[in-house]
């Protein structure tokens, strides 16, 4: 019917024009949706449609210093800092969004689920708060997470403001991806206020943290002092800038030793933690870190807690090092493979997917409760399943190329980010499990959760904003349905061109704030392809996965195989064929197949001997109704 609508539309038009109007519709039909903000950030230059930042890219930037002193008896983190902010935008700031992560533990604070009173704390407390010198006279009793200062002087482009807050907060009781560890362990993260995004695409990122959403920081540089009681070790984000000021010489050396040594060194074990013979005696002690070009600085404390350290070689060309540690109580036993285990992640990685050197001079795994990642450290429960603590630190690992080389909105983009850790763990799981195991573990951690969950939210397109969607719609979005895209994607490419593709993309924007649009085009400029009909197909559609063996026509053993594609996706598939003898072919066909029509295709096939059965089998790309895969000869 449209076919006849749009002929008559064109009927009487000059052949030119009516040949304009058919090219510009099939170009249209293969255009990406861009919100209007979205497509404003291209029309100014900031992005580029080759995928590349635009000639008018810019992101601000801030040097922090922080000073927090944690107080393990009151439970109290209490800090001062200096924030150093400059505007490298081309827009007057008038005032600036000031986020604190963790007001989202006061008891107003809207979350998606349920807490309990261990939770809830009283929140942030600024006690000053100055600007340039200025002082402002803030009351965050009603703060949120995210809240607005007017500034008493605008903020020109290319202009810095120095920022002086001083301010307290208690550690919840309950732990998730920060608080109390125990009562006397506590891992510290989003400690302190901080200047919010202020982007291209966006302005101010003022979304409340919810207990669901991750974050978006910018990239800035920062020195951290922590001080802390006698006989508690501080691990943190950032290379220990004072380690004999800190720690007695015998503990001082075997951490220096460490960083070039393959072997696991026992930095501290319970006995000695116990004895008090680790820390430098005197009542406090102050540990200095600090970070370059990163987006966050974390950290944890503990007075019993053991310490592991080792390094690995991320960097083959360079023979570079980074430091791997892990802290954690004696009890758990997997915690005692965790160097170990981060040696392996951070080894593989570099050197396979995705292929890049580890960033960053160190990674601390501390034992925990959030299965969590943040710059340089995680933060993951302990289980008595080994092969599951791997998966999970392996996860989390993998998150240090995304978000925190990359830079991507986790709030509002979620699978740049998750959808990348989930093929990363499932890729290192290959070598580390064997490809069946790896596959068996995929599916059914990952894919049968959403492919046979048929409700309303599960199909909703990925593209859609991280913070309108939730529960399994959710996950769904942020890890499983990427995953498969950029699996399937691998699979249509091949292993060479998508890794060269890969690359350029992590070439062009890390260390920027990469949304998804610089992705696509990026791998559409570096491949030579229009991948838009892709694009379209995995990102901004309401898909699944059903595939159903329509028709077999064969002439002989000429095999011709219509495939219905009812979900929608653009997988690769296999078309098994079973023999007489019981023997089998196999045909695999790539996502490629797809591309001319997305709801149907045939497959023509050359088989080997007289055919009793033909299958088709997604392996990964499980089918949400396989009881239409199999056709068998009568």
């Amino acid at each position: 019917m449209k076919k006849n609508i749009f002929r008559l539309l064109t009927i009487g038009l000059p052949v030119t024009l009516a040949l304009i109007i058919t090219t510009n519709t099939a170009l249209h039909a293969q255009e990406l949706y861009m919100p209007r903000n979205i497509k404003a950030a291209y029309d100014k230059g900031t992005r580029s449609k080759d995928g590349k930042p635009g000639k008018h890219y810019w992101q601000n930037q801030g040097k922090y210093d922080l000073h927090i002193q944690v107080t393990p008896d009151t439970k109290l983190v209490e800090g001062t800092e200096t924030i150093k902010y400059t505007n490298h935008s081309p827009d007057t700031l008038h005032q600036v969004a000031i986020r604190f992560v963790n007001n989202l533990h006061k008891p107003e604070a809207p979350r998606s689920g349920y807490v309990s009173k261990d939770f809830l704390t009283s929140g942030l407390d600024i006690k000053s708060f100055e600007v340039d010198g200025q002082s402002y006279s803030l009351n965050t009793k009603n703060w949120g997470t995210v809240e607005d200062v007017p500034l008493k002087t605008a903020l020109n482009p290319g202009q810095t403001a120095v920022f002086n807050i001083s301010w307290a907060y208690p550690l919840s009781k309950e732990s998730g991806r920060e608080g109390q560890l125990d009562s006397s362990t506590f891992f510290v993260a989003y400690a302190f206020p901080r200047i919010s995004v202020y982007d291209d695409y966006n302005g101010w990122d003022q979304i409340p943290h919810t207990d669901r959403a991750e974050f978006y920081n910018d990239f800035n540089d920062y020195q951290l002092t922590v001080k802390a009681p006698k006989n508690y070790v501080v691990w943190a984000t950032g290379d220990l800038q004072n380690p004999d000021e800190v720690l007695q010489p015998a503990y001082a050396a075997r951490l220096k030793k460490s960083y070039n040594s393959e072997e696991i060194i026992a930095i501290a074990n319970a006995e000695e933690m116990a004895k008090g013979q680790v820390t430098q005696q005197k009542e406090w002690n102050s540990w200095r870190f600090s970070a370059s070009h990163i987006t966050d600085m974390t950290f944890s404390l503990s007075n019993h807690y053991l310490w592991d350290a080792g390094s690995v070689i991320v960097d083959a060309k360079t023979n570079r090092r980074a430091s791997v540690q892990s802290a954690y109580d004696a009890q758990a036993k997997d915690f005692a493979q965790a160097t170990t285990w981060s040696k392996q992640a951070l080894h593989w990685f570099s050197n396979n997917w995705p292929g890049i050197p580890y960033p960053f001079s160190k990674m601390t795994a501390v034992q925990g409760f959030a299965d969590m990642e943040y710059p340089m450290m995680v933060n993951d429960s302990s289980t008595p399943d080994m092969e599951f603590s791997q998966f999970v630190l392996n996860h989390e690992i993998a998150h240090t190329y995304f978000p925190f080389y990359m830079g991507t909105n986790e709030t509002r983009y979620a699978h740049m980010d998750e959808g990348w850790a989930t093929t990363l763990e499932y890729l290192i799981g290959i070598d580390q499990l064997g490809k069946k195991k790896a596959d068996g573990n995929y599916k059914t951690f990952r894919v049968n959760r959403w492919i046979f969950d048929p409700s309303t939210e599960e199909d909703q397109p990925i593209i859609s904003l991280s913070t309108q969607v939730s529960g399994a719609g959710y996950s769904n979005n942020a890890y499983v349905k990427p995953s498969l895209a950029y699996l399937a994607l691998k699979d249509m490419l091949g292993d060479v061109a998508f890794k060269k593709h890969l690359h350029a993309y992590m070439d062009r924007w890390n260390g920027k704030h990469p949304i998804p649009w610089d992705f696509f085009y990026t791998l559409n400029d570096v491949s030579g392809q229009n991948l838009n009909w892709y694009w379209n197909n995995w990102f901004f559609s309401n898909n699944y996965i059903d595939l159903s063996i329509a028709k077999v026509t064969n002439k002989g053993l000429a095999y011709q195989l219509s495939v219905r594609n009812t979900g929608g996706f653009a997988v690769p598939f296999d078309v098994i064929l079973t023999y007489k003898d019981g023997s089998t072919g196999v045909f695999h066909q790539t996502p490629a197949l797809w591309k001319a029509n997305q709801k149907a295709a045939v497959v023509s096939l050359k088989a080997k001997k007289t055919v009793s059965e033909i299958n088709i089998n997604g392996g990964l790309f499980v089918d949400a109704n396989a009881g239409d895969n199999t056709w068998k000869s009568k």
